[in-house]
């Protein structure tokens, strides 16, 4: 995606969807990133659609691991000019993304953010986080399915949001509109559970060297705000941010607070 205006100093900012989704649903947040314009300053935006995902042409039985799930995004922090960082803003199961690639490059990264995403510790396999979740949601999914792809448990197993759990637990705050153009745009994903189990942990000196942010949507029935609180005491963040009044999908029910936090973040975490 294009640079904003103005090739001073450049935030480089990097938005990055959770499963099922695409680069298409931060489509408000990124409009009104690159149209800020701070005294000498501007932001490279970047929403990348992962593999299988979005506009990306792979099917889901072509991605066999959680790594190859996430190269788009690894490939793009690669790209950025020596010397440049970017703020990575995970949603979702994108913080598993985001983790992945502060692991791989946090030379590259100026902060991880997680905006209401799961964010594994460095004392347990990143599945730990999605495990837990699971215990204290078993009777929570209603009509979303997940399967096995192949007979023989090769690759991934399948996932997708059902329409009632759409509605009610993840756009439950946002517009009809936004609701009609994700049930047309999601695709089938996966969470990619038995690969992020067989992960080594996390790293101290790489993932855990990263500067970290928390964003906190308090409306959020996916992934409830007890069990975000949970993760950071889990894993404790550089800061913790609060959105009130935002679902799941904030940068759709609360594009402008989401905005103010990804552009305080920016500047605050300065590189």
């Amino acid at each position: 995606m294009a640079e904003a205006a103005g090739t001073g100093a450049c935030r480089h900012v990097f938005l990055v969807h959770g499963v099922c989704h695409g680069g298409w649903c931060w489509y408000k947040v990124a409009a009104r990133l690159r149209s800020l314009s701070p005294p000498g300053r501007s932001y490279h935006v970047v929403a990348p659609d992962l593999a299988a995902s979005g506009v990306d042409g792979r099917r889901l039985r072509e991605v066999a691991t959680f790594r190859d799930y996430t190269a788009p995004l690894l490939d793009a922090l690669r790209s950025l000019p020596d010397g440049k960082k970017a703020v990575l803003v995970g949603h979702s199961l994108g913080g598993f993304s985001v983790a992945l690639a502060a692991e791989e490059l946090p030379d590259k990264v100026a902060a991880a953010v997680f905006l209401c995403a799961y964010m594994p510790d460095c004392a347990s396999p990143p599945a730990h986080v999605l495990l837990q979740h699971a215990k204290s949601n078993r009777d929570s999914q209603l009509d979303n399915e997940m399967k096995p792809q192949d007979g023989g448990g090769k690759l991934p197993a399948s996932f997708m949001f059902g329409p009632r759990f759409t509605e009610q637990n993840v756009y439950q705050l946002c517009s009809k509109e936004d609701i009609t153009l994700a049930k047309s745009l999601m695709r089938i994903g996966s969470v990619f559970l038995e690969d992020l189990q067989d992960m080594e942990p996390f790293s101290k000196d790489r993932y855990g060297s990263v500067r970290k942010v928390y964003i906190i949507c308090k409306q959020d029935r996916t992934l409830p705000e007890e069990f975000q609180r949970w993760m950071v005491s889990n894993n404790p963040v550089d800061e913790v941010q609060e959105i009130d009044g935002a679902d799941h999908m904030a940068m759709l029910s609360a594009p402008d607070d989401v905005l103010k936090c990804i552009a305080n973040i920016a500047e605050k975490y300065n590189y």
